[in-house]
């Protein structure tokens, strides 16, 4: 600058000068921000990049699952594709209102066509514009597929964005209606809804916090938390006291007897009177878990421990054992049962059959309303209703199952006057439920120790190990050893040659029972209905080393109401089933004198048997006229019948029925005259009269 004029010269360096110290403050000012926002704001710029690209997903655990005792899955839960949308995505790149209308017009019928789902519908729901919302939940594989290739651009000219195909969790039941009413159902939410599903939700659910996730500038997920310990997160698996053989053929016989005697509803309990813990509890009608949508709400009821019954004659046995606990009776004590008929007041009590002197052992077995009353009067109404509480009767048992009936015993806040007592001394003006009276009786079988039935067995969580376990607990004594005892002696002569329940008897075992034949009260009179009945029987088996208690209840059938013969002959399958499945052999004494038997039969009908007979006639069982062995029974005829009336014919005769056609009976097989098993089917062939 030496050359140039000193005043231009000047002014060069004042522009620089001006020039460097406005670079000087721009510097200044950009270090100044930088500083700013790396430390003084550095903590929020660095949690709001972390939200950028981690979000915290609330990801849905596996729910557990419920296995009977033996390890078989009752309900298990299986990932299915769901598809859901990223409207935002969708519309990424697209400006006006009018192009985004267009695109999400064109998804939705798109999408409409694979999935199946309304167009208009599913428009309205994309419109809202939304990050996430539910396409259509738990699809095919091949809806996925045709998912798939609309947003493949290898496929598609426009394809479409922001879909996204994940697992969800589905429930499954591989037994389809077996301990439908027991298990329950789970919603598309995800939540138990009825049953162990909602009792066991919050265990089954697994407790999964918020997990973080790391995303990609697209929002799609790189990395989760929740895949670093995935047993930590599912739902608990629930293994039940439930046999899966056992209930199966409890519900095979509840079902054939609803169908067989047209009743309004069936339940059964099979129990282990040592432990408490119940092996079948069955409910019928029944529903499919799978289709709980298909099914009426009635049937998804487990009448088991929700439906309260006047239970009739059953009581007897507890009236009884409790006044020969209390002294106030004697076993070999003789009662006058008035010729069968009673006044009380001005009410008349009345027997099935007349009697004069009775023992206690003689009104369990003939079932006298009068003798059991007389118990109950002289045993008196504090020390009845205190003995029905030590059963068990007018609470809950504490099964781990959504509305369960506590029973009823009497009003509130007053005692029973004397008919109540009396009427209550055989089962009338309270009411109990279908476990209540199982556990009731396992008491008599134990020993006198009342349990909490158990369902329940072990609830372990994803890494195998043991979170609780069901143990026998015992509530109280309810008789004395000894009492309980002869209780379960004097029970057996109910279905020996005598009793009202010869049809529960089990071949090769000794059954202790007693049946309950209740009246229903009608609502539209207040008084008791003539037609409408509550048929049971509770036994215990073997009577000698007790290993199952089995109530069976039938609400209101249509053909027949006593429950010696229709509630015995269920006990009595359900019995012999279970005890072979459970590998209890019958008595050696019963064995060796049913196996002569048997010789005898065969030797004396070899020559008189058919040529050829249908598969499910036991050709083994027929013998002549003269030889009838004690478990079978001569087939009716039934010629010329209608169905109602050979039907009820052939139940009167302790005989199943398989009905083909209608109108009159032109054909039964086997042949009328011939011997056959109790509980046999007779094949009964109908057609129009001409």
């Amino acid at each position: 600058m030496k050359n140039l004029d000193p005043r231009r010269a000047r002014w060069i360096r004042l522009r620089m000068g001006i020039l460097s110290g406005l670079m000087g403050l721009g510097l200044g000012g950009f270090v100044a921000s930088a500083y700013r926002v790396q430390v003084e704001d550095g903590a929020s710029w660095r949690e709001t990049a972390e939200k950028q690209r981690q979000r915290r997903l609330h990801v849905e655990p596996k729910r557990g699952t419920i296995y009977d005792r033996n390890g078989m899955a009752l309900a298990v839960s299986v990932e299915v594709p769901s598809v859901s949308a990223d409207v935002v995505e969708m519309l990424h790149g697209v400006d006006t209102p009018v192009a985004q209308a267009d695109v999400l017009h064109d998804a939705s019928v798109r999408l409409g066509q694979a999935l199946g789902l309304d167009p208009s519908e599913l428009y309205t729901r994309l419109a809202t514009k939304h990050r996430f919302l539910w396409v259509k939940r738990r699809i095919t594989s091949g809806e996925a597929s045709a998912v798939r290739d609309l947003e493949d651009a290898k496929h598609q000219t426009r394809p479409i964005r922001g879909l996204t195909i994940e697992g969800e969790g589905h429930r499954y039941y591989p037994g389809r209606e077996l301990a439908g009413p027991v298990l329950g159902f789970v919603a598309p939410d995800g939540q138990g809804k009825d049953g162990l599903e909602l009792a066991l939700d919050d265990e089954l659910r697994g407790h999964l916090e918020d997990v973080k996730s790391l995303h990609d500038r697209a929002g799609h997920s790189l990395f989760s938390d929740a895949a670093t310990d995935q047993e930590a997160y599912e739902g608990h698996d629930v293994t039940l006291t439930l046999d899966e053989g056992i209930q199966h053929l409890a519900e095979q016989e509840l079902d054939a007897a609803q169908k067989t005697y047209e009743t309004k509803g069936a339940s059964i309990v099979v129990l282990d009177p040592n432990t408490g813990e119940i092996l079948a509890i069955a409910s019928s009608p029944g529903y499919n878990p799978n289709d709980y949508g298909e099914s009426d709400v009635d049937a998804r009821r487990d009448r088991a421990v929700t439906d309260r019954f006047e239970p009739g004659s059953a009581m007897k046995v507890f009236t009884i054992a409790t006044a020969l606990a209390n002294g106030t009776l004697q076993p070999t004590e003789t009662i006058f049962c008035e010729h069968g008929s009673y006044k009380l007041g001005n009410v008349t009590i009345s027997d099935t059959h007349e009697h004069d002197w009775l023992t206690p052992t003689q009104i369990l077995a003939k079932s006298s309303n009068i003798g059991a009353l007389k118990v109950g009067l002289a045993l008196g109404e504090p020390a009845l209703y205190a003995a029905f509480r030590r059963f068990g009767f007018g609470e809950p048992t504490g099964l781990p199952l959504p509305g369960e009936a506590a029973g009823v015993l009497r009003p509130r806040g007053r005692a029973w006057f004397e008919v109540e007592t009396a009427i209550a001394s055989f089962g009338q003006g309270v009411s109990v439920t279908t476990i209540q009276l199982a556990t009731a009786f396992a008491s008599i079988a134990n020993g006198g120790r009342l349990l909490e039935p158990i369902l329940v067995r072990r609830v372990t969580d994803g890494r195998g190990r043991v979170l609780r376990e069901g143990v026998p607990h015992v509530r109280r004594e309810t008789v004395p050893p000894q009492t309980a005892r002869l209780m379960t002696e004097m029970l057996t002569a109910v279905t020996e040659e005598g009793g009202t329940a010869v049809e529960a008897a089990v071949p090769g075992f000794r059954v202790a029972g007693k049946t309950g034949t209740a009246q229903k009260a009608d609502p539209a009179t207040g008084k008791y209905s003539v037609d409408r009945f509550t048929a049971s029987f509770t036994g215990v088996v073997p009577a000698d080393r007790p290993r199952l208690v089995i109530s069976v209840v039938l609400d209101e059938p249509t053909i027949g109401h006593y429950g010696g013969d229709l509630a015995g002959p269920v006990f009595r399958r359900v019995a012999e089933g279970s005890l072979r499945y459970l590998g209890v052999a019958p008595s050696q004494a019963f064995t060796r004198a049913d196996r002569a038997r048997q010789q005898a039969e065969d030797d004396h009908t070899a020559a008189s048997k058919p040529a050829s007979l249908p598969s499910f006639v036991d050709t083994a069982r027929i013998v002549s006229p003269m030889a009838l062995a004690p478990n079978e029974v001569r087939i009716p005829d039934a010629a010329g019948l209608g169905a109602r009336d050979a039907l009820k014919m052939m139940t009167a005769a302790g005989l199943l029925a398989d009905i083909e056609g209608s109108g009159h009976l032109v054909r039964q097989n086997p042949q009328a005259g011939s011997a056959a098993l109790k509980g046999s089917t007779v094949r009964l062939v109908f057609e129009p009269s001409s």
